[in-house]
C-alpha cells in the first residue's frame, strides 16, 4: 500500500553564513581571510586536527559558546513561519543551531553542528553536547576522543545526495545568506526543477544565477516580506 503524498507544495531553504550574520555570529572568513583571527588551515582541516588537537578545540569550544548565546533573529523566525502552509527543508551550511530554536522543524545541515560531537575512531557515533566545551581526553563510550561534529576542509560532505534529493521535487527555491560560492553546496540549486520559482536574498543578490530573482538586503530585512507574500 503506497503512502499518501504529500499535498502542500514544498520549499527548500538552503542557507548560509549571512542567515546568522544578523544574530552576531561572523561570517566564515573576515575581509583579511582570517576567522576569528585564526588561518582556516590551523584550525578548520583534518590536519590542523592531527598538528594541534588543543587548539582546535578551543577555537570550537569559543565559536559554540558564542553560538549558543545567539537568538534567531526575524529571518530564521520567518522560515519557520512558513510551515504553516508547505512543506519546508531547510539545508544549511551553518554550524549553528538558530535554525532549530527559530522552530523550523526539518534541517540538513550539511557542514556538521556545534553542539554535537563524535567519536574520532567511529563517525557514527555521534552524541549531543549542547554548550558544553569539549576537551583532550573526554572520550566516547568506546574509548576514543572526541573531536567536533563538523565537516573540515578536506574532508566529504555526507549530507550532500541527500540534499541533492530534496531539490528534485521543489515547488519554490529559497537561497538564504549565501551568494552559492562555496561548493559542493552551492550547485544543489541545479537539480531543482526549472519551473521552480527561485529567489536569492543575500546582501551580495546582485550578482544572481540565471533563473533567479535578486532580493538584496540582510535577510532579517528581507524574509520576513517575502514570506508574508508566499503566505497570503
Amino acid at each position: 500500500m503506497t503512502a499518501p503524498s504529500n499535498s502542500r507544495p514544498k520549499i527548500v531553504v538552503l542557507s548560509g553564513a549571512g542567515m546568522s550574520a544578523p544574530s552576531g555570529l561572523a561570517t566564515f572568513r573576515d575581509s583579511n581571510g582570517l576567522w576569528a583571527n585564526h588561518r582556516v588551515e590551523d584550525v578548520a582541516t583534518p590536519e590542523a586536527w592531527e598538528r594541534n588537537p588543543s587548539l582546535v578545540l578551543e577555537f570550537y569550544n569559543q565559536r559554540r559558546t558564542q553560538a549558543c548565546a545567539a537568538q534567531p533573529n526575524a529571518g530564521h523566525r520567518a522560515l519557520a513561519e512558513l510551515e504553516s502552509r508547505y512543506e519546508v527543508v531547510v539545508i544549511t551550511q551553518n554550524v549553528d543551531d538558530l535554525h532549530e530554536r527559530a522552530g523550523s522543524t526539518r534541517i540538513l545541515h550539511l557542514h556538521g553542528e556545534l553542539t554535537k560531537v563524535r567519536s574520532t575512531a567511529d563517525e557514527s557515533l555521534i552524541y549531543d553536547i549542547g554548550a558544553k566545551p569539549i576537551r583532550l581526553g573526554d572520550r566516547c563510550p568506546r574509548g576514543s576522543q572526541l573531536r567536533p561534529h563538523i565537516v573540515w576542509f578536506g574532508e566529504d560532505v555526507p549530507l550532500i545526495e541527500a540534499a541533492a534529493e530534496e531539490f528534485r521535487d521543489a515547488s519554490k527555491v529559497l537561497v538564504a545568506g549565501t551568494s552559492l560560492q562555496v561548493y559542493p553546496a552551492a550547485g544543489l540549486v541545479g537539480y531543482a526543477p526549472d519551473e521552480a520559482e527561485k529567489v536569492l536574498a543575500d546582501l551580495h543578490a546582485a550578482h544572481c544565477p540565471f533563473g533567479f530573482r535578486a532580493l538584496p538586503g540582510s535577510v532579517e530585512q528581507t524574509l520576513p516580506a517575502l514570506v508574508r507574500s508566499w503566505l497570503e
